[in-house]
């Protein structure tokens, strides 16, 4: 029996082998090697030169590339995240309706997270949104003059941010699973006490669903913060660097200018950033998020 136990033991460390692998190779060395760079002047050709903190000394004291991507990235967080929520919420309850085919709806409506933000997608954007686009060409049947979306510094982000929304099937999923876990005695009540869809809705559905807006809230926050593809294939950081996310000036110092060492500093300042915003969302959680054991199992 015994020996059966050991056998069942080692067959499943075979089967996790390649994910411990996988972890090691793949993440946990890049995240140390990462680490070495960023106090070096490593250029991916000559050795790596040790300076100590001198890439951070740089990006705080001496980069204005640096506070414009960081200025630009955070406009992008604060616009795209919570409307990305808000319309994947509103979805979400459009979809819990017991109607004929839903799950084909839902299936349609799940279909821009798994195209995603590629970079074929993101293609398909610019020529939407182009100053001979169809949109425009849409707005012009009705009478709209045309608009300059990508070319206009002051809307330019707008637009990335719509590409952001448009991927908003992976929180709408979570919305609606929740939506279906709430009891429906709790509507019954308060059908009964007369209260109208609408109260219902921001008294009994939104507390419920507080825990999942959290999760929803990080994941989506940590992506918006390293957000890449649309600005780097769509915009190229401009006009007048307006959508100059902070990716980009991470892959432009890495890759354009060779500044690997450098390029590893600002991916710990950026790493460092979003875990602090994280602690704070964490820290004020406990003010918003409803659980039903008052939070005690945290």
């Amino acid at each position: 029996m015994a020996r059966k136990k050991r056998s069942f033991r080692y067959i499943g460390l075979i089967y996790v082998l390649p994910w411990i692998l996988g972890l090691l190779i793949f993440q946990l060395y890049p995240f140390i090697a990462s680490f070495y760079y960023s106090l070096t002047d490593y250029n991916m050709v000559n050795a790596p030169k040790f300076i100590g903190l001198d890439n951070y000394k740089r990006i705080f004291m001496n980069d204005p590339g640096f506070t414009q991507a960081l200025k630009v990235t955070s406009i992008y967080v604060v616009l795209a995240v919570p409307v990305k929520l808000a319309f994947a919420l509103f979805v979400a309850v459009v979809l819990s309706a017991k109607l004929r085919a839903i799950n084909l709806f839902r299936t349609i409506y799940y279909l821009p997270s798994i195209l995603g933000g590629s970079v074929a997608i993101s293609v398909l954007w610019r020529f939407l949104f182009m100053k001979e686009g169809v949109v425009n060409s849409l707005l012009a049947n009705v009478g709209i003059p045309s608009i300059d979306w990508l070319g206009n510094p002051d809307i330019a982000l707008y637009t990335l941010g719509l590409l952001s929304v448009w991927q908003f099937g992976s929180s709408m999923v979570l919305f609606l699973a929740g939506i279906q876990q709430i009891p429906s005695d709790l509507y019954e009540a308060g059908s009964i006490d007369g209260a109208s869809k609408t109260r219902m809705f921001f008294k009994i559905t939104v507390p419920l669903l507080t825990p999942i807006v959290l999760f929803n809230l990080v994941m989506q926050m940590v992506n918006a913060f390293q957000e890449f593809t649309g600005a780097f294939v769509i915009t190229n950081g401009g006009p007048m660097k307006s959508t100059y996310l902070y990716a980009l000036k991470l892959y432009e110092e890495a890759f354009t200018f060779f500044k690997m060492g450098y390029a590893s500093a600002l991916s710990w300042v950026l790493f460092a950033i979003i875990m602090v915003v994280t602690g704070i969302i964490f820290k004020t959680s406990n003010r918003w998020v409803y659980y039903e054991d008052g939070g005690k199992t945290k």
